[in-house]
């Protein structure tokens, strides 16, 4: 119970605050994927007969003078926009086209162009990634971007960095490729990479060095969990924050979404070849607990956590599975390149073992969560 007790110290309160900005967060967030399906779907021609923030029975909801029921439903764990024409909210599968009159083909979702269908199939995805782009751009515009000069201000004695030859006053100028603007760049791909050999290319007096490092494999440990990550045994200078125009904060901001992109992406593979443990993958309890501790500290961190999250749902949303719109750009390809729609058996298949797939991965996620906060441990004690 060591991870659980100081959940559980707060009460009722901390719950409802825990569960509250969860709510906010979530909403926020499913809101803005959703839009994106919707605006361009309008954009199209589509008609929409239901917008909703989560699932199940409806709890309030009202009707647009375009016919679209907005509501809040009762399971506030997603949410949906569903078209006409769809025989489901997930847009996956389609009613008996040929009952439609042509006027309501011309509103129908699946009776449109493959590339409208594509576009509006994509805007959701592209939504989180554009709230991650404005919410980041405001905040070099207003607060500032934390920016420390990539310079090395001390080497610890016996460290990878000391061992590898790079020496205090280097300017790393890049690793494995990648350009390196700030210290905290070094931070990021450092610590993705425990145990990996890394190429960096150091500024040292007037000679540009290559030096090989290899970052040492370390486990840190706090109310997240156990973790292992890469450290070198440098330290920067002073953080400082630095405020943007409106031109440069967008253009610091798209690139900030891109390296967060990928470094997600190269952590969940580093979990598919055994390189990191799957420990880490969290779900939606740690996601409740991350947005009350996150609420704690004021709007900046907050802002800075939705924009994450919300790049992370984007790209979750285009994993080529079915049920999710990576699962719908897949099966267009098929059609781009067969000339043809898939049939509705394999399409039923499709979704039936994207299904499968996206449950089962909550599922683990959810276990990951329970042991983490020691609920698990927790029941095999009073069991046994």
């Amino acid at each position: 119970m060591s991870y659980l007790a100081p959940y559980l110290e707060g009460g009722l309160i901390h719950f409802l605050w825990v569960a509250f900005w969860f709510l906010v967060v979530l909403t926020v967030l499913v809101f803005v994927h959703e839009l994106g399906h919707y605006l361009i779907a309008r954009r199209n021609g589509v008609k929409i007969e239901v917008f909703s923030i989560g699932f199940g029975p409806e709890l309030y909801g009202w009707w647009d003078r375009s016919g679209t029921r907005w509501k809040f439903s009762a399971i506030p764990l997603g949410g949906y926009v569903k078209m006409f024409g769809d025989a489901d909210p997930s847009s996956g599968l389609p009613i008996n086209l040929t009952k439609l009159s042509a006027e309501e083909r011309e509103l129908s979702f699946h009776c449109k162009r493959l590339s409208q269908r594509a576009a509006i199939v994509a805007g959701g995805p592209l939504a989180n990634f554009a709230f991650a782009v404005v919410a980041l751009a405001l905040l070099f515009m207003t607060y500032g971007q934390p920016f420390t000069p990539a310079e090395v201000g001390q080497v610890v004695p016996g460290s990878a960095a000391e061992t590898g030859g790079i020496r205090t006053g280097d300017t790393i100028v890049s690793i494995d490729g990648r350009s390196i603007d700030r210290f905290e760049d070094v931070q990021q791909i450092v610590r993705l990479n425990p145990a990996v050999p890394l190429t960096m290319m150091v500024k040292r007096d007037n000679d540009v060095v290559t030096l090989h490092v290899t970052p040492s494999r370390i486990e840190e440990s706090d109310r997240l969990g156990r973790r292992e990550v890469g450290q070198l045994g440098i330290r920067g200078g002073a953080p400082k924050y630095v405020r943007h125009d409106p031109a440069s904060a967008i253009g610091r901001a798209v690139s900030e979404t891109w390296n967060v992109s990928v470094m997600t992406l190269e952590a969940m593979w580093q979990m598919v070849i055994g390189r990191r443990a799957t420990d880490e993958l969290g779900g939606p309890l740690r996601i409740a607990q991350l947005s009350g501790e996150v609420a704690q500290g004021g709007i900046v961190p907050l802002i800075w956590f939705m924009a994450v999250l919300s790049i992370n749902l984007g790209l979750i949303n285009l994993f080529p599975v079915p049920v999710l719109d990576g699962g719908h750009l897949l099966f267009y390809a098929a059609e781009a390149i067969r000339g043809k729609p898939l049939g509705q058996r394999a399409q039923e298949y499709g979704f039936r073992i994207g299904l499968a797939l996206v449950l089962t991965l909550m599922v683990f996620a959810t276990w990951n969560d329970l042991t983490h906060f020691g609920l698990v441990d927790f029941v095999k004690r009073f069991v046994t």
